[in-house]
């Protein structure tokens, strides 16, 4: 059989402290007057590393229109160099182009790291920003749990009041 979780044990998981024996009216109250919502973004800027700033900004440069047509330009302009450009027997890297093979190898070689290491990070982020929505959501449904039990209590007071004021007016009228 589930164990339910009590609203105190939800309240303390997300105010992240140890509360005294309190009521359900006090914890409520309390964490509807404390904000748990968090800026991921800026949490996690003030703990980034150098190395974490540029491989965010390689993976951010390397992941654009603007890189790929670059490179696109310079894989041609090799070509034509070596094929068209410069004579046989003084070219940089005669055709099928080994230099060029090994220089892709390389920036290859090297740049998969450093975008895995910029998506790593980006799925912390992610998880801290889905925790964060949980623990909002969470928040939120026990506030209006508690708003739709004081108008279900309003509802049956109203009710009782206007049964007695129609008792009484029945009274009246006999």
């Amino acid at each position: 059989m589930e164990k339910r979780t009590t609203k105190k044990e939800i309240v303390k998981m997300l105010l992240n402290k140890e509360l005294e024996e309190q009521d359900e009216e006090e914890l409520l109250n309390l964490l509807v007057d404390q904000s748990i919502s968090i800026d991921i973004d800026k949490l996690e800027e003030a703990k980034m590393t150098r190395g974490d700033r540029i491989a965010d900004k390689l993976s951010e440069v390397a992941g654009s229109w603007g890189f790929i047509l670059t490179f696109a330009l310079f894989l041609i302009g090799w070509i034509v160099l070596n094929t068209v450009i410069l004579k046989e027997g003084s070219e940089i890297d005669p055709y099928p182009f080994i230099l060029l093979n090994l220089l892709l190898s390389c920036i290859a070689a090297l740049q998969a790291p450093i975008i895995m290491m910029s998506q790593n990070r980006q799925a912390e982020k992610d998880s801290l920003r889905n925790q964060n929505d949980y623990h909002t959501d969470l928040k939120s449904e026990l506030i209006l749990e508690d708003l739709h039990d004081k108008l279900v209590k309003i509802e049956k007071n109203q009710k009782q009041l206007l049964k007695l004021l129609k008792e009484e007016d029945n009274n009246e009228n006999k």
